[in-house]
């Protein structure tokens, strides 16, 4: 019988392509990078992915930052290519990307609609087939990871467009896990409540804030540490039998 290994937590020496410099972006970069991984981080803003690969850097990790549009196959296709140049391969690919359009859904355009299903539902299909391409010519496993939403699971009004994106995640992934199976890919998502960075600090405010921690269980809003464990484990071997799943990282706010 084989013994458990507290080291399959750690990601030590493997290469990770991360796709979105942002908040929880930049967050799960630090994070794998503390757990030993070598790290490319990949953003539209090749300014901010910089930035954050410096702060990386000062603490003696190890990242690189490129330009990659997610919507572009082509540029997925030239980071890869260059995280297997630079990191000699690529292991692990999470794609933290997406946006989100509020609005009443009596006033939500098309240009609306198309906008955000283009970038977090189209973007992440493309992202997941230019690294599951990868791993296949590696010829060796690799991992696949998406950021969902608390709200793949449950609506939310002013949101219809992010909502249904985030929910076509959960059967993309399932979808994608069957398929690549054999392959040894393993496809998987998280889905975090919402989490203050600074691109939504404001509007996590005053009443919204409190109405959000009243439906929480643990009467909290999530952190980005919150979610870069449960990223940690998806991507090391200790999930190495798990695949085509979504884990809510959500306080318990879908058991309430």
């Amino acid at each position: 019988m084989d013994k458990w290994d507290c080291r399959n937590l750690r990601l030590d020496g493997k290469a990770v392509l991360i796709a979105g410099a942002g908040g929880l972006g930049s967050a799960i970069a630090r994070g794998v990078s503390e757990a030993g991984a070598r790290v490319l981080l990949a953003d539209l803003d090749l300014a901010a992915a910089k930035r954050v690969a410096r702060t990386i850097q000062k603490k003696k990790g190890s990242c690189s930052a490129c330009k990659m549009d997610i919507l572009k196959p082509v540029q997925i296709t030239r980071a890869t290519r260059f995280c297997r140049q630079s990191l000699g391969g690529m292991d692990v690919a999470i794609n933290c990307t997406g946006i989100n359009i509020r609005k009443p859904s009596l006033n939500l355009t098309g240009k609306d609609w198309d906008r955000v299903l283009e970038v977090n539902l189209k973007g992440a299909f493309f992202f997941a087939q230019g690294a599951a391409r990868t791993f296949i010519q590696q010829g060796r496993r690799g991992k696949i990871i998406v950021l969902g939403s608390v709200l793949s699971f449950s609506g939310m009004e002013d949101r219809a467009a992010y909502v249904a994106s985030k929910a076509g995640l959960v059967g993309l992934t399932k979808a994608l896990a069957v398929e690549w199976a054999p392959y040894h890919i393993h496809v998987n998502a998280v889905a975090p409540t919402f989490i203050p960075t600074s691109i939504n600090r404001e509007t996590l405010a005053g009443e919204f804030r409190k109405r959000l921690m009243d439906r929480t269980p643990f009467r909290r809003l999530g952190k980005p540490q919150d979610v870069v464990g449960a990223v940690i484990f998806l991507a090391s071997d200790a999930s190495d039998f798990i695949t085509g799943h979504t884990i809510p990282v959500d306080g318990g706010w879908l058991s309430a």
